[in-house]
């Protein structure tokens, strides 16, 4: 008899959970009615195109049937993995992604924790909207800005270097592989730091002042306050935003800054995952190959996604599931 009693409360359990499932649903009726448009777009443009993929195991040929193709099986991945550029590809989008990971997330942290300590409320805001409106340009000014910034005829930074005579001619800054991963790293900071420390500035809004009076008591510095009570407040916040944004490692910092200031002379440096399937996809007509390298591309976000967001609930960190 016991045992019965036991069963029938642990099948209890489940309906109860239903039970409360559905009732909030309800109690928030006008919250999902409102998120249906945008749970019908991302269906539309993000789910529905998938089923493209079923071209990166076909020799693919326009103007048939994606379903009256040639079958290839795995033959576009092995091609891919085998071939050199693809390689020199990958190497290009990795370490333009860690320098931009990187100098993206210490430039913004520390910005903000900067901006923070301006205690002049006209002067502060003042900074903070110059420095995010570059986010609000498109990457065709901000690339042309830096092309120009960067002329060896009357750019500002060869300038600005001779007057210092740090050179004594101008450098081809754009026209030297060696220099192009430092230039995308540094165009994705000016272009990005201010709009990224927004998130910063108000994780450090949410910190009890209470802590700060007691740390001005006890004859604590700003610095011991930055290290003690800023950085230990915005830690959970640090933590999900790392692994977003590893799980955007693949993009290479962006598309169109590779694209739009790579040239022939750099090409072995600028070329990215996202230009490789441009290039065989739309410029050369090889539509499987193009699609193979976006699906690798996914499928190692989501990995990557995945592995840190496994590793910070290791280390009993913030993670997003």
């Amino acid at each position: 008899m016991p045992n019965a009693v036991l069963g029938k409360e642990i099948a209890a359990k489940p309906m109860r959970r239903t039970e409360k499932v559905w009732r909030r649903m309800v109690s928030q009726k006008q919250l999902i009615f409102m998120s249906f448009p945008l749970l019908i777009y991302v269906i539309i443009f993000n789910y529905v195109p998938i089923w493209g993929w079923l071209m990166a195991f076909q020799q693919y040929q326009p103007g048939h049937s994606i379903f009256d193709q040639k079958w290839v099986g795995l033959d576009q991945f092995r091609f891919l993995f085998q071939d050199d550029g693809f390689v020199r590809v990958l190497r290009n989008t990795i370490s333009m992604s860690l320098i931009s990971l990187v100098l993206g997330f210490m430039t913004a942290i520390g910005f903000a924790i900067l901006l923070n300590e301006i205690k002049k409320t006209f002067l502060k805001r003042a900074i903070q909207t110059i420095s995010y409106l570059p986010h609000f340009l498109s990457w065709v000014i901000v690339t042309g800005i830096v092309s120009t910034s960067l002329s060896t005829e009357d750019g500002i930074v060869n300038i600005v270097l001779m007057k210092l005579h740090l050179i004594d001619t101008p450098i081809l800054w754009l026209g030297e592989g060696k220099y192009f991963w430092g230039i995308v790293g540094a165009a994705n900071v000016w272009k990005e730091v201010g709009w990224n420390a927004i998130i910063y500035l108000a994780a450090i809004a949410s910190i009890d002042p209470a802590l700060y009076e007691a740390a001005d008591i006890d004859g604590a510095s700003r610095i011991r306050k930055i290290l003690h009570i800023t950085l230990p407040g915005i830690k959970p916040v640090i933590i999900i935003l790392l692994i977003l944004n590893i799980g955007w490692m693949l993009n290479g910092g962006g598309f169109e800054v590779q694209y739009f200031l790579g040239n022939g002379q750099v090409s072995d440096y600028s070329e990215t995952i996202d230009i490789f399937v441009l290039k065989y996809g739309l410029k050369i007509g090889n539509y499987s190959l193009g699609t193979a390298a976006g699906i690798f591309k996914t499928v190692v976000s989501i990995i990557l996604l995945f592995m840190a967001n496994r590793i910070a609930k290791r280390l009993g960190e913030e993670k997003l599931i």
